[in-house]
């Protein structure tokens, strides 16, 4: 029994993996078909934009300063630049807070999206990464992202 259970826990994996190569990996915004792309620069989702904790706007301060130029100023990614944070792919139960703060600490290899590895961010503070944490947090939940 035991070799019929790693077989097909085998061919789970195989599929997961063919189903990525397959697909790229990345979860991208896409033209209209027979159209225009959106411009460089612009917004990938849209955001709603709650009112803030004291703590998630020191947060977005911090973002605004370090993060905003790939991420656009509210989380909502740029065409051509980087990927939305105020997305279901960085939810809590996918992507841990931990997540959030060792990507800007140590750099992330591209896995979702195409848009290259992110670099690290240097000079952030524990303080600022946690408080850019409570921001993206908040944007999310008032976003439906959980």
């Amino acid at each position: 029994m035991k070799p019929v259970i790693i077989a097909g826990a085998a061919g789970l994996v195989a599929a997961g993996v063919a189903y990525v190569l397959i697909r790229g990996g990345a979860e991208e915004a896409t033209a209209p078909a027979g159209g225009q792309g959106p411009a460089p620069g612009a917004a990938i989702v849209t955001v709603q934009m709650p009112a803030l904790s004291a703590t998630a706007q020191l947060g977005r301060k911090a973002f605004e300063a370090n993060c905003a130029t790939c991420h656009g100023p509210d989380g909502s990614g740029r065409q051509d630049s980087g990927p939305p944070l105020i997305h279901k792919i960085y939810e809590p139960g996918h992507h841990a807070d931990i997540a959030i703060v060792m990507a800007a600490q140590r750099g992330v290899k591209s896995h979702h999206w195409r848009f290259g590895d992110m670099a690290p961010v240097p000079g952030l503070t524990e303080r600022e990464l946690g408080s850019i944490v409570v921001y993206i947090r908040e944007v999310q939940r008032a976003n439906g992202i959980e």
